[in-house]
Protein backbone atom coordinates (compact mmCIF):
# COMPACT_ATOMS: atom_id res chain seq x y z
CA UNK A 1 0.00 0.00 0.00
CA UNK A 2 1.21 3.38 -0.39
CA UNK A 3 0.01 6.68 1.11
CA UNK A 4 -1.70 9.51 -1.34
CA UNK A 5 1.26 11.89 -2.06
CA UNK A 6 -1.53 15.27 -1.21
CA UNK A 7 -1.27 13.86 2.37
CA UNK A 8 2.57 13.07 2.43
CA UNK A 9 2.91 16.73 1.11
CA UNK A 10 0.66 18.06 3.60
CA UNK A 11 2.23 16.08 6.66
CA UNK A 12 6.09 17.54 5.85
CA UNK A 13 4.46 21.21 5.67
CA UNK A 14 3.33 20.63 9.23
CA UNK A 15 4.91 21.64 12.04
CA UNK A 16 6.09 17.85 13.36
CA UNK A 17 6.43 17.42 9.71
CA UNK A 18 9.19 20.05 9.54
CA UNK A 19 10.97 18.61 12.46
CA UNK A 20 11.04 15.28 11.16
CA UNK A 21 12.31 16.68 8.09
CA UNK A 22 15.18 18.46 9.75
CA UNK A 23 16.11 15.33 12.06
CA UNK A 24 16.05 13.22 8.80
CA UNK A 25 18.16 15.53 6.89
CA UNK A 26 20.96 15.75 9.40
CA UNK A 27 21.58 12.57 9.62
CA UNK A 28 21.77 12.07 6.09
CA UNK A 29 24.39 14.86 5.37
CA UNK A 30 26.42 13.14 8.21
CA UNK A 31 26.25 10.15 6.37
CA UNK A 32 26.63 11.57 2.76
CA UNK A 33 29.00 14.66 3.21
CA UNK A 34 30.41 15.03 0.09
CA UNK A 35 28.43 14.02 -3.13
CA UNK A 36 30.04 16.34 -5.92
CA UNK A 37 29.85 14.06 -9.42
CA UNK A 38 27.56 12.06 -8.16
CA UNK A 39 23.82 11.12 -9.64
CA UNK A 40 21.71 11.07 -6.42
CA UNK A 41 18.14 9.48 -6.67
CA UNK A 42 15.19 9.67 -4.66
CA UNK A 43 12.87 6.77 -4.28
CA UNK A 44 9.64 6.98 -2.48
CA UNK A 45 8.93 10.34 -1.19
CA UNK A 46 12.28 11.73 -0.50
CA UNK A 47 11.96 15.26 -2.01
CA UNK A 48 11.79 16.41 2.01
CA UNK A 49 15.43 15.19 2.21
CA UNK A 50 17.08 15.79 -1.01
CA UNK A 51 17.25 19.56 -0.87
CA UNK A 52 21.06 19.46 1.16
CA UNK A 53 22.80 17.93 -2.53
CA UNK A 54 21.03 20.42 -4.69
CA UNK A 55 23.91 22.18 -6.30
CA UNK A 56 26.36 19.86 -4.80
CA UNK A 57 25.85 16.65 -6.41
CA UNK A 58 25.90 16.65 -10.45
CA UNK A 59 21.88 15.72 -10.57
CA UNK A 60 19.68 14.97 -8.36
CA UNK A 61 16.09 13.63 -9.15
CA UNK A 62 13.24 12.12 -7.56
CA UNK A 63 11.11 8.99 -8.46
CA UNK A 64 7.05 8.68 -7.11
CA UNK A 65 5.82 5.08 -7.17
CA UNK A 66 2.92 5.34 -9.52
CA UNK A 67 -0.19 4.42 -6.49
CA UNK A 68 1.18 7.55 -4.82
CA UNK A 69 1.07 9.84 -7.02
CA UNK A 70 3.60 12.76 -7.78
CA UNK A 71 4.34 16.48 -6.61
CA UNK A 72 6.49 18.83 -9.11
CA UNK A 73 10.00 19.41 -6.82
CA UNK A 74 12.07 21.54 -6.77
CA UNK A 75 9.65 24.73 -5.48
CA UNK A 76 11.68 26.69 -7.60
CA UNK A 77 13.52 25.88 -11.23
CA UNK A 78 12.26 22.92 -13.54
CA UNK A 79 10.99 20.01 -11.95
CA UNK A 80 13.08 17.23 -11.17
CA UNK A 81 10.36 14.53 -10.23
CA UNK A 82 8.72 11.81 -12.20
CA UNK A 83 5.89 9.24 -11.43
CA UNK A 84 7.46 5.58 -12.31
CA UNK A 85 6.86 2.04 -11.23
CA UNK A 86 9.26 1.53 -8.31
CA UNK A 87 10.25 -1.85 -9.68
CA UNK A 88 10.85 -0.71 -13.20
CA UNK A 89 12.47 2.49 -12.90
CA UNK A 90 13.37 4.16 -16.56
CA UNK A 91 16.89 4.31 -16.04
CA UNK A 92 19.59 2.40 -17.53
CA UNK A 93 21.72 -0.25 -15.85
CA UNK A 94 24.32 1.49 -13.31
CA UNK A 95 23.50 5.14 -14.29
CA UNK A 96 22.83 6.22 -10.62
CA UNK A 97 25.60 6.78 -7.75
CA UNK A 98 23.46 6.66 -4.72
CA UNK A 99 19.71 6.18 -4.02
CA UNK A 100 17.84 7.79 -0.73
CA UNK A 101 14.83 5.23 0.01
CA UNK A 102 12.16 7.24 2.63
CA UNK A 103 8.73 5.63 2.19
CA UNK A 104 9.49 3.20 -0.23
CA UNK A 105 10.00 -0.06 1.66
CA UNK A 106 7.69 -0.12 3.71
CA UNK A 107 4.94 1.18 1.51
CA UNK A 108 5.96 -1.28 -1.55
CA UNK A 109 4.35 -5.05 -1.72
CA UNK A 110 7.33 -6.69 -3.31
CA UNK A 111 10.59 -4.82 -0.98
CA UNK A 112 12.82 -7.51 -2.56
CA UNK A 113 11.67 -6.41 -6.06
CA UNK A 114 12.26 -2.67 -5.06
CA UNK A 115 15.57 -3.08 -3.81
CA UNK A 116 16.63 -5.55 -6.86
CA UNK A 117 16.14 -2.75 -9.23
CA UNK A 118 17.81 -0.36 -7.19
CA UNK A 119 20.58 -2.73 -7.40
CA UNK A 120 20.23 -2.65 -11.33
CA UNK A 121 20.72 1.04 -11.58
CA UNK A 122 23.42 1.98 -9.19
CA UNK A 123 26.62 1.73 -10.61
CA UNK A 124 29.24 -0.54 -9.53
CA UNK A 125 30.36 0.88 -6.33
CA UNK A 126 26.86 2.93 -5.67
CA UNK A 127 25.77 3.34 -2.44
CA UNK A 128 21.77 3.63 -0.96
CA UNK A 129 20.25 4.98 2.33
CA UNK A 130 16.93 3.42 3.26
CA UNK A 131 15.37 5.10 5.93
CA UNK A 132 12.11 2.82 7.45
CA UNK A 133 10.30 2.64 10.33
CA UNK A 134 11.54 0.86 13.56
CA UNK A 135 9.67 -1.57 14.32
CA UNK A 136 9.84 -1.38 18.52
CA UNK A 137 10.08 2.31 17.69
CA UNK A 138 6.87 4.26 18.85
CA UNK A 139 6.62 6.28 15.57
CA UNK A 140 5.22 2.59 14.22
CA UNK A 141 2.48 1.91 16.42
CA UNK A 142 0.79 5.28 16.05
CA UNK A 143 -0.90 6.00 12.71
CA UNK A 144 -0.95 9.70 13.46
CA UNK A 145 2.05 9.95 10.54
CA UNK A 146 3.29 8.41 7.44
CA UNK A 147 5.93 6.44 9.56
CA UNK A 148 2.80 3.95 11.13
CA UNK A 149 1.44 2.66 8.36
CA UNK A 150 3.00 -0.01 6.23
CA UNK A 151 5.59 -2.40 7.21
CA UNK A 152 7.91 -1.45 9.79
CA UNK A 153 11.29 -3.45 10.08
CA UNK A 154 13.99 -4.64 12.28
CA UNK A 155 17.69 -4.15 12.18
CA UNK A 156 17.86 -8.11 11.73
CA UNK A 157 15.09 -7.61 8.93
CA UNK A 158 16.01 -5.08 7.20
CA UNK A 159 19.82 -6.21 6.97
CA UNK A 160 18.63 -9.88 6.08
CA UNK A 161 16.76 -8.05 3.10
CA UNK A 162 19.86 -5.65 2.06
CA UNK A 163 22.54 -8.70 1.93
CA UNK A 164 19.42 -11.02 -0.05
CA UNK A 165 19.45 -8.72 -2.50
CA UNK A 166 22.89 -8.45 -2.94
CA UNK A 167 23.89 -4.66 -0.61
CA UNK A 168 26.24 -5.12 2.43
CA UNK A 169 25.15 -2.85 5.23
CA UNK A 170 28.09 -0.74 6.17
CA UNK A 171 26.43 2.30 8.93
CA UNK A 172 23.01 2.29 11.12
CA UNK A 173 21.94 5.23 12.51
CA UNK A 174 18.34 6.29 14.07
CA UNK A 175 16.11 8.97 14.16
CA UNK A 176 12.86 10.55 15.57
CA UNK A 177 13.03 9.99 19.54
CA UNK A 178 11.00 12.57 19.61
CA UNK A 179 7.36 12.18 20.12
CA UNK A 180 4.98 11.48 17.33
CA UNK A 181 2.74 14.15 18.13
CA UNK A 182 1.71 17.67 16.74
CA UNK A 183 0.78 18.78 20.32
CA UNK A 184 2.33 22.48 21.43
CA UNK A 185 3.67 20.52 24.28
CA UNK A 186 5.34 17.49 22.42
CA UNK A 187 6.81 20.02 19.96
CA UNK A 188 8.48 22.40 22.34
CA UNK A 189 10.24 19.43 24.04
CA UNK A 190 11.34 17.46 20.69
CA UNK A 191 14.64 18.38 20.60
CA UNK A 192 15.71 18.05 24.18
CA UNK A 193 13.96 14.17 23.58
CA UNK A 194 15.71 14.01 20.84
CA UNK A 195 19.07 14.42 22.37
CA UNK A 196 18.48 12.17 25.24
CA UNK A 197 17.08 9.44 23.31
CA UNK A 198 19.92 9.75 21.13
CA UNK A 199 21.96 9.00 24.14
CA UNK A 200 19.67 6.58 26.68
CA UNK A 201 17.69 4.72 23.86
CA UNK A 202 19.52 4.55 20.46
CA UNK A 203 17.64 1.05 19.98
CA UNK A 204 14.39 3.08 20.04
CA UNK A 205 14.55 5.59 17.20
CA UNK A 206 11.49 6.41 15.08
CA UNK A 207 13.47 5.03 12.10
CA UNK A 208 15.93 3.25 11.24
CA UNK A 209 18.72 5.00 8.37
CA UNK A 210 20.83 2.63 6.78
CA UNK A 211 23.34 3.31 4.74
CA UNK A 212 24.44 -0.20 2.14
CA UNK A 213 26.90 -0.59 -0.94
CA UNK A 214 26.18 -2.76 -3.73
CA UNK A 215 27.65 -6.11 -3.87
CA UNK A 216 29.42 -7.15 -7.56
CA UNK A 217 29.95 -11.06 -6.83
CA UNK A 218 26.68 -12.79 -8.36
CA UNK A 219 25.87 -10.66 -11.13
CA UNK A 220 22.28 -9.04 -11.90
CA UNK A 221 19.69 -10.26 -9.69
CA UNK A 222 16.82 -11.88 -11.68
CA UNK A 223 13.04 -11.24 -11.45
CA UNK A 224 10.87 -13.99 -10.39
CA UNK A 225 7.48 -14.75 -12.24
CA UNK A 226 5.75 -12.02 -15.01
CA UNK A 227 5.35 -8.76 -13.78
CA UNK A 228 2.66 -6.47 -15.33
CA UNK A 229 4.83 -3.64 -16.69
CA UNK A 230 3.52 0.15 -16.32
CA UNK A 231 4.61 2.73 -18.33
CA UNK A 232 6.26 5.64 -16.56
CA UNK A 233 4.20 8.60 -16.79
CA UNK A 234 6.28 11.95 -16.50
CA UNK A 235 3.86 14.42 -16.15
CA UNK A 236 3.80 15.62 -12.77
CA UNK A 237 0.00 14.93 -11.22
CA UNK A 238 -0.02 18.16 -9.27
CA UNK A 239 0.58 21.73 -9.96
CA UNK A 240 3.56 23.69 -8.93
CA UNK A 241 3.21 25.68 -5.38
CA UNK A 242 0.56 22.98 -3.98
CA UNK A 243 1.58 24.30 -0.08
CA UNK A 244 3.79 21.80 0.93
CA UNK A 245 7.55 22.14 2.10
CA UNK A 246 10.46 20.96 0.37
Amino acid sequence: MHLDVVDLRNFYGSALGGLVRRSIRAKLVEMWPRVAGDRLLGLGYATPFLRPFLGKAERVIGFMPARQGVVNWPSEGPSATALVEETMLPLADSSIDRMILVHALEMADDPDEVLREAWRVLAPGGRLIAVVPNRIGLWARLETTPFGHGRPFSQGQLDGLLKDTLFSPIDWRGALHMLPSSRPTALRLSRPLEAFGLKVWPGFAGVLVVEATKQLYQGIPQRVGNKVRLAPVFRPALARGGGGRD
